[in-house]
This record gives C-alpha cells, sequence and structure tokens, in this order.
C-alpha cells in the first residue's frame, strides 16, 4: 500500500495535468468542478514528467506521452489517467492497477474522424490527386487520366476490424467497393464484408490494404518486406494505426520499385513530442505518398467529444467511484450515495479482503447501507456505503489491511 496515501481528498489540491494540446474545452469541465489545471501544448521529456508526477492527482495525455513504471514509482497522489484518444499502449496498465491508479480511454470519440480520413486518402491515391496537385502548384498543367482510377468495384483490405475498421467497411462498401477483412478476434461481418481466414489471404486479394491495429508489441512490424511481396503489385497501401505496425524502411523501398503504387500514412514510429520539431523519414519526397502528422483524430468535432468524454468518465471516478469503461480497474455502475459515506478500497486480488473489511465493520458496530465487490486478475475493488456514524480507528483498520493498494473515502 502507498505508505503516503490520503483517506481523503480535496478538489482544491486534486492538482489535473493536460499535456499534448488537449482540448481547453477539457481544461474547464477539470475546472468547474473545483480542480487546478495545468495544459501544456506538447508532450514533456520522460525525466521532467518524472519529478513533476509527484504532485499530480490526474494527468491527461495522447499518444505521444509514454506513462511507464519508472514514471508511475513517483506517481504517489495519482489517482486516474486520461487518455484522449482510442489506444492506450503507451500507458503501462499493470502497474497503474498495482498502485490503484484507473486509467480511462476515449474509444469511440474519434473513430469517425479517422475513418473520414481513410476514405478521402484512398480517393487521393486512386486519383494521383497529391502528385497532380504539387505539378500544379509548380506551374505543371499535367490533365490526363493514366492511372486514375474509380474507387468503385475495388477490392479494400482492412486488417483489423474493431470500431475503426468495421466503420471504415460499412462507408467503403457504400461507395461500392468490395470489403475483406482480418482480424485475431472472431468478429462479426458487416454488410457484404467478407472475413479472410489469413493476413496472407486478404494480402493477395486487395487492390487497397488499410492497417487499422492496436499498438500491442505483437503487432510489431506486422506489415514487412514478406507482406508487401504477398500483395498485388501496384497496390495502394495506408496506415492510420501506430507507426511501428508496419516497416518504414521496407514501405518506402516498395513505392520506390512501384509494388506498392501509393500510399498514406498518419503515424511513424518516431514522432517529434512537439510542433516545433524538425521531422524527417524515408517516405518523404516520393510519388503518390500522402504523410500527414498523426492526425487521424484530429478533427474539431473529434477533440471536442474527447474533451468531454474523458473527463466525465475520470471526475464520476473521484466523486463517485464508478468506473464503467476504465480500461484497467473492474467495472462498476455505482447507484448515489446519500445519507452514507462510501468507503472505496482497491486490493490485490487475494482471497478474504471483503470478509476483513465487513468484519471491522462488524467489529466497530457500523451499518452496511451497501457493497459492491468486482475484480479482475490483478485487483479487486470493494466499494462500501456505511452509516456516517464511525470513528477515523475504523477508517486506519482498513487501510492497512494486507494486500491493500489504495483506499479513499467519499463523504
Amino acid at each position: 500500500m502507498d505508505n503516503n496515501m490520503d483517506v481523503t481528498f480535496q478538489k482544491s489540491k486534486t492538482n489535473v495535468l493536460l499535456l499534448e494540446n488537449i482540448s481547453p474545452t477539457a481544461q474547464r469541465i477539470f475546472q468547474n468542478e473545483g480542480f487546478p489545471v495545468e495544459s501544456l501544448s506538447g508532450s514533456i521529456p520522460h525525466e521532467v514528467l518524472k519529478e513533476k508526477i509527484k504532485d499530480i492527482s490526474v494527468l491527461g495525455i495522447r499518444s505521444k506521452t509514454i506513462i511507464d513504471a519508472e514514471i508511475l514509482e513517483n506517481a504517489q497522489n495519482l489517482m486516474a489517467i486520461g487518455a484522449f484518444c482510442i489506444g492506450t499502449n503507451q500507458i503501462d496498465l499493470k502497474a497503474c492497477s498495482q498502485k490503484g491508479i484507473a486509467v480511462f480511454n476515449a474509444p469511440f470519440s474519434n473513430t469517425r474522424s479517422v475513418v473520414e480520413l481513410a476514405i478521402g486518402e484512398i480517393i487521393m491515391l486512386f486519383r494521383g490527386i497529391f502528385d497532380k496537385s504539387q505539378k500544379l502548384h509548380d506551374g505543371i498543367w499535367d490533365k490526363n487520366s493514366k492511372n486514375c482510377y474509380e474507387v468503385r468495384g475495388k477490392k479494400i483490405g482492412i486488417v483489423g476490424y474493431g470500431k475503426i475498421g468495421a466503420q471504415l467497411s460499412i462507408l467503403a462498401e457504400d461507395m461500392g467497393m468490395q470489403v475483406y477483412y482480418y482480424d485475431i478476434v472472431e468478429k462479426l461481418a458487416l454488410g457484404n464484408a467478407k472475413k479472410c481466414n489469413s493476413l496472407d489471404e486478404l494480402l493477395a486479394i486487395a487492390d487497397v490494404i488499410s492497417i487499422h491495429v492496436d499498438g500491442r508489441k505483437e503487432n510489431f512490424h506486422l506489415i514487412g518486406a514478406e507482406q508487401f511481396k504477398k500483395m498485388k503489385p501496384g497496390v495502394l497501401f495506408l496506415n492510420l494505426s501506430r507507426g511501428h505496425v508496419v516497416d518504414i524502411e521496407a514501405l518506402a523501398e516498395n513505392l520506390q520499385s512501384g509494388q506498392v503504387r501509393g500510399a498514406a500514412i498518419d503515424v511513424f514510429p518516431t514522432e517529434p513530442l512537439n510542433n516545433q520539431e524538425r521531422f524527417y523519414c524515408q517516405l518523404c519526397h516520393l510519388p503518390n505518398t500522402i504523410i500527414t502528422p498523426h492526425i487521424g483524430g484530429n478533427t474539431e468535432e473529434a477533440q471536442e467529444n474527447i474533451a468531454q468524454f474523458v473527463p466525465s468518465k475520470i471526475i464520476s471516478f473521484i466523486n463517485s467511484g464508478n468506473t464503467i469503461m476504465s480500461v484497467n480497474f473492474p467495472n462498476l455502475q455505482l447507484p448515489q450515495f446519500n445519507g452514507a459515506h462510501r468507503l472505496i478500497h482497491v486490493h490485490n486480488n487475494v482471497p478474504g479482503i471483503l470478509s476483513q473489511i465487513n468484519h471491522i465493520l462488524a467489529r466497530h458496530g457500523i451499518n452496511i447501507v451497501g457493497q459492491y465487490l468486482k475484480t479482475t486478475e490483478d485487483i479487486g475493488y470493494v466499494i462500501t456505503d456505511i452509516e456516517k456514524n464511525h470513528d477515523n480507528e475504523v477508517l486506519l483498520e482498513i487501510m492497512n489491511i494486507p494486500n491493500t493498494i489504495k483506499f479513499r473515502v467519499l463523504y
């Protein structure tokens, strides 16, 4: 258990740190709740964050900030982390659980924005719009239909059929494309989409391939030199998922050879920490290649949705203990607690914790108004609503139960 743990919290001391240019709406929501907020436009170096995290209760990040066990070692006051994006692979979720830190993300809020970018890029790649536009900027009038195609009737292969992949499937089919997909998890086909039984099967079929997998380490170089060889000559290739999923050097070689006729890449193995850093990769200046600075979910609508969704989940967790849609805590939707105190107990998932809590309460003659327990493989989460008449000795005893990770009281 955290030796510096506070049983209660004060909103005026619940410091919030928002990194990576999170929408001002999020800052306003936290401030309206009474939390002091600091908002920075970029990520910050690991060593700086390691020191700064000591006084932070709520941390908001996007995809660039890495939250590892070393950072969390100093996070004595941290209650919650908000990932203002879909992915949470940049966060050590197991270490967060072991520290009693709840993590929330935005699994739906920017899906449409990513899909619309993919659709737009597919059309532009089939028509060679990017190169024609650049030529015209240089004064070259290149009006011809060579290597320009409609998307209608073309086969799109979607690797990863989650929220983004499935929505792309629907819109692509609406435009007349034939949809094929591959996912390691069994997923229901939408519309007329056809499931491929292997990645190789999809690679051999598709005229355009779009990657929408998560950032788990097993997906490192999921697409590399061998996979590009298995694609149809002249394939179009998109990656709007995670930078390390694709071997960029292999992609560049296949663009130069013509095996890949065009590409749209929004994510890269190494990305600048902020807008002031210079960027370069092997794809720069290659023909029919669209590269964008990780902006798949960067629309006003998406960022506004995320800026409302994530803070609402964190505030609900802090104010009432609700953990619905947490990615690492047991999910509990709790009722309002009126005329009671709420004890929130996070512990290692070992037998007997609930009985020890109840034994302490019974020994002190305290009536339980309501009680809720849920576990994951690693941790247990017990919420106990009790009558208001109790002394601090009760709280200290519960706090000191062996295997307690974090304990707090809501009044």
